[in-house]
């Protein structure tokens, strides 16, 4: 059997589950983090008993400590599956995802939280929407069907509809797409999932944004409407198509930045340290 590559991910401060996890929080009061002195009248448990902070306190008051437990959170992936995910170049898009989405089922499944995934291209694709669940191989089926996929949406409009298959509670929420999509459609998405700590996570390969060296004729192809044109490809044209894919990255990036997002770029194969990574910079 093929290993999965284990990741570690965190949110930024408490988080309010209801399960026990991995993850702090200001609930509970028997947890191994301390929260703040309570008094013994109002939480009658002498094994919490704080002598040192009973005998300073100036309202001679006895003192216990509430410790916060550690709890479970929901982790989502909303992915795009419009055509575009369909390219391959060193490795296929959509066996990028399909890797990440078997690490992070796994990684959940090990820290004790529920994973989710919406898959979404025209709309939300029925058969590819896996509700939060615990089960320890939740995301193995889900990534085999990914990787038998033929994407063949014209658009990612589903996207906009997603946040709708999601838990109400606030997620670590992970938005995949390879963002060859109109910034105002992006800034919309974001919009919907505002409600999650999200994590755009950008997919990518090399082989998109440059047709190899030399000059002649080159046809390419929109895999999002399918047209086909051909192409003089000459040293301007490649320096003008250079060009688009760093403003295209500035421009997602900025937009990102304004969000307060982190946005996780994967350009080749997926590399679950990278992600630790980007937990931990």
């Amino acid at each position: 059997m093929r290993t999965i590559a284990e990741l570690h991910y965190r949110v930024a401060g408490a988080v309010r589950g209801r399960w026990p996890g991995a993850h702090r929080s200001q609930r509970g009061h028997s947890g191994p983090e301390f929260r703040a002195h309570a008094p013994l009248i109002d939480m009658p448990d002498l094994r919490r008993l704080d002598l040192h902070a009973s005998l300073r306190d100036p309202f001679g008051q006895w003192l216990v400590r509430v410790n916060s437990e550690r709890m479970a959170i929901p982790v989502a992936m909303v992915a795009d599956l419009s055509a575009s995910i369909g390219f391959e170049g060193a490795q296929r898009k959509l066996d990028v995802l399909a890797d990440f989405v078997e690490s992070l089922s796994w990684s959940a499944w090990r820290n004790g939280d529920s994973f989710g995934f919406v898959g979404c291209d025209e709309e939300v694709r029925s058969e590819l929407v896996l509700p939060q669940t615990r089960a320890r191989g939740g995301g193995v089926a889900l990534a085999a069907s990914l990787r038998a996929l033929v994407p063949a949406g014209r658009s990612a409009q589903g996207l906009l509809a997603a946040h709708r298959y999601l838990t109400r509670q606030r997620s670590l929420l992970f938005l995949v797409s390879d963002f060859h999509l109109p910034l105002e459609f992006v800034e919309g998405v974001l919009d919907s999932l505002a409600d999650h700590d999200v994590v755009p996570v950008v997919l990518w390969q090399p082989q998109e944004f440059g047709l190899g060296v030399g000059t002649g004729i080159a046809d390419v192809i929109d895999p999002e409407s399918g047209l086909r044109r051909a192409l003089w490809w000459r040293p301007s044209l490649r320096a003008r198509w250079e060009s688009a894919q760093r403003d295209r990255r500035a421009a997602l990036l900025g937009e990102c930045g304004r969000r307060r997002l982190a946005p996780l770029v994967i350009e080749g194969a997926f590399d679950a340290d990278a992600v630790t990574r980007h937990f931990l910079s």
